[in-house]
C-alpha cells in the first residue's frame, strides 16, 4: 500500500504535462479553463466539507476496521439469498481480474468476443435448467425480473384484451415478500391491478392478463402448477414463474409444464450474497416472445469472413432507444455476475450441479426428519432446500432465536411463530449438529452428533426432473482447474478492457478502478452476509453506508440519499416515483407531465413512461443547448399538470449551459420539480452541485463518476439524492428498516448492491474534497485538450459560449462520410486496429462520435489516441482523393484479424503493415481482434441465443 496521497495515483497527467496541455488549449491555468467552462453563477463558493484524503495504506486500515465490525454467521434465512462457494479459480481470475471488471458493455462486438461467449454460456445454462427457449444476458435482481415479466405479459395482451382494458394480474401470496413490494411499486403507475392471494383462489376471469407464481414457493413448498397453467392458457392468460435455479437440477423445470416466462436469481451459482447484491437475475421466455424480451440478448452470427461471431442481438439489447415508446428502461445488465454464474456452470457441469443440489436436498430432508423427532411439526410436504417448523406448545420462537444467535446462526422467523431453515451448498456435518443442538435444547431433549453426510432422500417422483440438461461441450470439458483457468484466459484475450488501453466512451466515464478500492469485495466480512440478518451483525456496513450517504449528500448539495437503486436507469425511475409521490401527497396527483429535452438519454423518457408520466419533448437550439424559450412555453402550457423536468448537466452534448438556473426556476414557478440525470456528475464534483443549480432530486451513477467498474455491462449502482422536502418519500423496504418510510421498494435488497459500495466509499475517502475537485478539473482539461487536437481535422459539434467543452465532446464525422463514403462506424472499427475501443457511436447525434477521456488517463495515452484518430483522418483523405480504393481500403475492411493479415492470400490495395501496424508503437502491444466485422443482420434473421445448438450449425452450413 502506498504512503503517497491517492490522488497522485488516480490522476493521469503529471504536473509538467498539465502545463503542456494548458498551453496547447491556450489558457494559463486550470482555474482559467474552469472559469471559461463552468458558469460563475453555479460555482461553489467554498470547498466541499469532506474529510481530508487518505493514503492508500490509511484507507486500507480503515476499511479493514469496518470489515471487522461485520459478523459472519451461518445463515439459513433463504428468501432468495444463499451462501455459496465461489470457486477460487473464478474468484481470482474473474471477480478480481481487471480485464473482466473494467471492460465496457459489448456494443463493439469485435473486441468483446470473450465476455460475449461467457454471457452466451450463461444464457445457455439458464435455458437448459429452466427448459425454456430463449434467455437474456441477465437483469438487475429477481424483483426487477418479476416486474419486467409483469410488464411483458401486459404488453403481450391480445388486441381484444387491450381494447377491453384488461389490467389485472394475479400474484401468488407465496412469492418473496421483497418481490411483491417491487411489483406493487411498478404496477401502480401503469394502471395494473395486482390481486395478491393464495394460488388456490386464482380466478382466471375476463379482466386478468397474467399470473405470477413461485416454484418452490416462499415457504419452500413444491407445488404442481401444470393444471393452473393449463387453465390460464385456455383463457389466453400468460403465466410467469419465479424459480430457484439450483432446484431445477432435481425438480421438473417450468418449461416442461407450460410456463410462458421463467425468472429468478443466479446468486447461488458462485456469486457471494454481499449483503444483497449485486447479483444477476435470469429471465427466460418462449421464443415467440423474443421481441418483447427486456434487457440484452447475446446471439450468434457470422463475421465478414464467414466465421462464427457473437454480438448483442435484436433491438431488445437497448430498449430505451425507443424512448417514450419503450416498454422497459433496462439498460444495465449484471454482466460480471452473470459471467461468474456462467463460469460456475462451466466448471461444475451438469454432474457437479446435480451433486450440489442432491447434497442440499439430502441435508434438508435429514434435518426435517430429525427435528420432527424432537417434537416439532414440519409443514412442507414436498421441498427442495427449505423446511418450515411449527413449535411444540412448550417451545417459543424466541427460544430458538437466542439459542441460534448464541451459536452464531440465523434462521428465518415467520410472523405466526414458525421457524424456517434453508440449506445451501456450504452447509456441512458440523453445521447440521449445531442446528439440531438448537432445536433439541429448546425442547429440552438430547440431539444426535452427525458423523457422515445423509444420503438416500429423493424428490417425490411426481416432481422429479427426468430430462437431461447442459449437454453442450462447454459444460462437460473444464473440470481440472488448469483447463478452467486456460479457458478463462482464452476468453480474456478476446476482449479490450482498461488494462489494454483507454476507453473513450462519452457519457460513460471509464476511469481507474483502483486496486485498493476493489480489494474488500473479496473479503468474507463484506461478501458473506445475508441482507436480512439483524443489523448488529452488519455494523461495519452500516457505519460505511451512513458515511457514504453523508458524503454523497454533501457532494450533491442535497439533504439525504437512498442507496437502493441498483442501476442508473433504476435511479431515474426511483427519482421520478419520489416526485410522483410528493405531488400526490399535496393533492396534486394530476401532475404527470415530464419535460424532456430531445438531447436527453433514452432512458429518461423510458423511465418517465414507466413512472406513469406523459413525456413532452423540449427542443434544442442549433448549438445543441436546450431551448430556454421552449422550456418556458411547455412549462406554462402544462402548468396545471407539470410534474418535472428531466435534465442532464452538463448536457448530453458535453456543454455547461448557462441558462440552467433560470430553467430550474421556470419549472418551479409552474409547480414542477427538477430531476437531474447524474450521468455527467464527473464534470460537477467539487465545482458545483445539483442542489446549487436548482435540482430537487438527482441520481448518481456510482459506476461512472464514483469509480465502480462497468464489468462488461454491470454492476451498476444508481442512488438518488433528494432535497429536504422529498426525504420522506425515499424508498422503503418490506423486510428491513432501511431508514426510509416513503414509496415501496424499487429493488429486492434493502440497500441495493451493497457489496460494491466500498469501492465508492474508498474513492471518496482517499480522494477527499481537494482530490475530487482536481479529478473534475482534469477531466475537463483532458476533454478540451482532445477537442483542441482534433477540431481542425474533424470538428467539434458543440461547445459552450467561450468555445470550451465540458468533460466530453462530440466529434463531427458527417462531412467525412459525405466526401469519402467513410462512416463513423468505419472509424470505430478502424480504431480497433490501433488497439482502442471506439468512442460512443452515433449518440446523442447520429453520424458522430462522443469522446470522454476521464481524469485517470495519462497524457501519453491521450496523445496515442489523438494520433490514432488523426492517422485515420489521413486515411480517410486518401479515400477522398482517390489514392485509396473507395471499397477496398483499410477503413471499410477494418478490423483486420491476425488470420487475414498472415494469410497467403492477400489481394488488397494496401499493405499488410498498414492494415495491422499503422503506427510504430502498436507493435509493442498489438491487440488482435478475434473476428472481422460482424454481420448483425444475419444474426437477427437467424436468431441463435444458446451455444452449440444443432440449429446453429445447420444455418452456418446453409450459407
Amino acid at each position: 500500500m502506498s504512503h503517497d496521497l491517492f490522488v497522485t495515483r488516480h490522476i493521469g497527467p503529471r504536473e509538467g504535462e498539465i502545463r503542456e496541455m494548458l498551453e496547447t488549449i491556450g489558457v494559463s491555468s486550470i482555474e482559467e479553463l474552469i472559469e471559461q467552462t463552468v458558469p460563475k453563477n453555479i460555482r461553489l463558493k467554498e470547498p466541499l466539507k469532506l474529510q481530508e484524503g487518505l493514503t492508500e495504506r490509511r484507507y486500507f486500515r480503515k476499511i479493514l476496521s469496518l470489515a471487522g465490525k461485520n459478523k459472519v454467521f451461518n445463515t439459513y434465512i433463504g428468501m432468495g439469498y444463499y451462501d455459496t462457494i465461489t470457486p477460487a479459480v473464478i474468484l481470482r481470475n474473474v471477480l478480481e481480474n481487471p480485464v473482466w471488471y473494467t471492460s465496457y458493455t459489448p456494443y463493439q462486438a469485435e473486441i468483446s468476443q470473450g465476455r460475449l461467449e461467457a454471457l452466451l454460456n450463461f444464457q445457455t445454462m439458464v435455458c437448459e435448467l429452466t427448459a425454456m427457449e430463449i434467455a437474456n444476458a441477465s437483469l438487475l435482481d429477481e424483483a426487477t425480473a418479476a416486474a419486467e415479466a409483469m410488464v411483458m405479459m401486459y404488453n403481450l395482451r391480445s388486441r381484444q384484451m387491450a381494447k377491453a382494458g384488461v389490467n389485472v394480474m394475479l400474484v401468488d401470496e407465496k412469492v418473496w415478500q421483497q418481490t411483491l413490494d417491487v411489483l406493487v411499486t411498478r404496477a401502480n403507475p401503469l394502471g395494473i391491478e395486482l390481486r395478491i392471494q393464495p394460488k388456490d383462489s386464482f380466478e382466471f376471469s375476463e379482466d386478468v392478463f397474467g399470473a405470477i407464481i413461485q416454484y418452490p414457493n416462499s415457504d419452500g413448498e413444491i407445488t404442481d402448477y401444470a393444471e393452473l397453467v393449463q387453465k390460464a392458457h385456455e383463457k389466453d392468460i400468460k403465466v410467469a414463474v419465479a424459480t430457484d435455479l439450483l432446484s431445477l437440477a432435481l425438480i421438473t423445470p417450468p418449461g416442461e409444464w407450460g410456463a410462458d416466462i421463467v425468472f429468478g436469481n443466479s446468486q447461488r451459482f458462485g456469486v457471494p450474497m454481499g449483503y444483497g447484491g449485486p447479483h444477476a437475475a435470469f429471465f427466460t421466455a418462449r421464443e415467440e416472445f423474443k421481441r418483447h424480451m427486456p434487457g440484452r440478448i447475446i446471439g450468434v452470427t457470422k463475421d465478414v469472413h464467414g466465421n462464427r461471431a457473437l454480438r448483442m442481438a435484436l433491438q431488445t439489447r437497448e430498449q430505451h432507444i425507443k424512448r417514450e415508446r419503450a416498454t422497459s428502461n433496462i439498460c444495465t445488465a449484471q454482466a460480471l455476475l452473470a459471467t461468474m454464474a456462467g463460469f460456475f456452470g462451466v466448471y461444475h457441469g451438469p454432474e457437479g450441479i446435480r451433486i450440489i443440489a442432491n447434497r442440499v436436498h439430502n441435508i434438508a430432508a435429514f434435518l426435517a426428519d430429525e427435528i420432527e423427532k424432537l417434537g416439532y411439526r414440519q409443514l412442507n410436504k414436498h421441498f427442495f432446500d427449505t423446511i418450515r417448523f411449527a413449535m411444540p406448545r412448550h417451545v417459543k420462537r424466541e427460544d430458538i432465536e437466542w439459542l441460534s444467535l448464541e451459536l452464531e446462526m440465523n434462521f428465518r422467523y415467520f410472523e405466526n411463530g414458525d421457524v424456517g431453515i434453508s440449506i445451501d451448498e456450504t452447509t456441512n456435518r458440523e453445521d447440521m449438529t449445531w442446528i439440531l443442538e438448537v432445536f433439541a435444547k429448546a425442547a429440552n431433549k438430547r440431539w444426535p452428533v452427525i458423523h457422515e453426510y445423509p444420503k438416500g432422500f429423493h424428490i417425490d417422483k411426481k416432481f422429479a426432473r427426468q430430462s437431461d440438461f447442459m449437454a453442450q461441450e462447454v459444460f462437460n470439458h473444464y473440470r481440472a482447474e488448469t483447463e478452467m483457468v486456460r479457458y478463462i484466459k482464452r476468453l480474456e484475450h478476446k476482449d479490450i478492457s482498461l488494462t489494454q488501453s483507454m476507453i473513450s466512451l462519452g457519457s460513460c466515464t471509464m476511469k481507474l478502478n483502483a486496486a485498493t478500492e476493489m480489494l474488500p469485495l473479496s473479503w468474507i466480512e463484506f461478501n458473506g452476509i445475508h441482507p436480512f440478518v439483524p443489523k448488529n451483525q452488519a455494523r461495519g456496513y452500516h457505519e460505511m453506508m451512513e458515511e457514504l450517504r453523508r458524503d454523497l449528500a454533501e457532494i450533491t448539495g442535497m439533504e439525504d440519499v437512498s442507496l437502493m437503486p441498483n442501476s442508473g436507469a433504476a435511479g431515474e425511475y426511483a427519482g421520478l416515483m419520489v416526485i410522483r409521490e410528493y405531488h400526490q401527497s399535496r393533492g396534486e396527483g394530476q401532475r404527470n407531465v415530464v419535460l424532456i429535452p430531445e438531447s436527453a438519454h433514452g432512458t429518461n423518457p423510458a423511465s418517465a413512461v414507466m413512472a406513469g408520466m406523459k413525456v413532452v419533448v423540449v427542443a434544442c437550439d442549433k448549438k445543441g443547448n436546450i431551448d430556454l424559450e421552449d422550456v418556458r412555453k411547455r412549462a406554462e402550457e402544462h402548468k396545471d399538470t407539470l410534474a418535472a423536468l428531466m435534465v442532464t448537466y452538463p448536457s448530453t452534448h458535453g456543454v455547461f449551459e448557462s441558462s440552467i438556473v433560470e430553467m430550474c426556476g421556470i419549472i418551479h414557478d409552474n409547480g414542477g420539480q427538477v430531476y437531474m440525470d447524474g450521468a455527467n456528475m464527473n464534470a460537477q464534483v467539487g465545482l458545483t452541485t445539483p442542489g446549487i443549480i436548482g435540482a430537487d432530486v438527482c441520481h448518481l451513477n456510482l459506476h461512472k463518476t464514483f469509480a465502480i467498474p462497468h464489468g462488461g455491462g454491470g454492476p451498476g449502482v444508481g442512488p438518488i439524492a433528494v432535497a429536504a422536502h422529498l426525504v420522506k418519500f425515499l424508498p422503503s423496504h418490506p423486510i428491513m428498516n432501511n431508514g426510509h418510510v416513503g414509496i415501496n421498494a424499487v429493488a429486492a435488497a434493502p440497500w441495493g448492491s451493497a457489496s460494491v459500495l466500498p469501492i465508492t466509499y474508498g474513492y471518496i475517502k482517499m480522494m477527499g474534497a481537494e482530490g475530487l475537485t482536481k479529478a473534475t478539473q482534469i477531466a475537463i482539461l483532458n476533454a478540451n485538450y482532445i477537442a483542441k487536437a482534433l477540431e481542425k481535422n474533424f470538428g467539434v459539434l458543440y461547445t459552450g459560449e467561450t468555445g470550451r467543452v465540458g468533460h466530453e465532446l462530440i466529434l463531427e464525422c458527417r462531412h467525412l462520410k459525405a466526401s469519402s463514403g467513410i462512416s463513423e462506424e468505419d472509424i470505430s472499427k478502424r480504431l480497433m486496429d490501433f488497439g482502442f475501443h471506439a468512442p460512443t457511436l452515433s449518440f446523442p447525434v447520429h453520424g458522430t462520435l462522443m469522446i470522454e477521456p476521464t481524469e485517470s488517463e495519462s497524457k501519453q495515452e491521450i496523445d496515442r489516441f489523438i494520433e490514432a484518430l488523426n492517422t485515420i483522418f489521413d486515411e480517410i483523405k486518401e479515400v477522398e482523393n482517390g489514392s485509396s480504393d473507395k471499397k477496398d481500403n483499410v477503413l471499410k475492411n477494418a478490423p483486420h484479424t491476425a488470420h487475414v493479415v498472415t494469410s497467403d492470400n492477400w489481394e488488397h490495395h494496401y499493405s499488410r503493415e498498414k492494415a495491422a501496424w499503422p503506427l510504430p508503437w502498436i507493435k509493442e502491444n498489438k491487440f488482435w481482434v478475434p473476428v472481422g466485422r460482424v454481420d448483425n443482420a444475419w444474426g437477427d434473421r437467424n436468431l441463435i441465443c444458446t451455444c452449440g445448438s444443432p440449429k446453429e450449425y445447420e444455418l452456418m452450413n446453409e450459407e
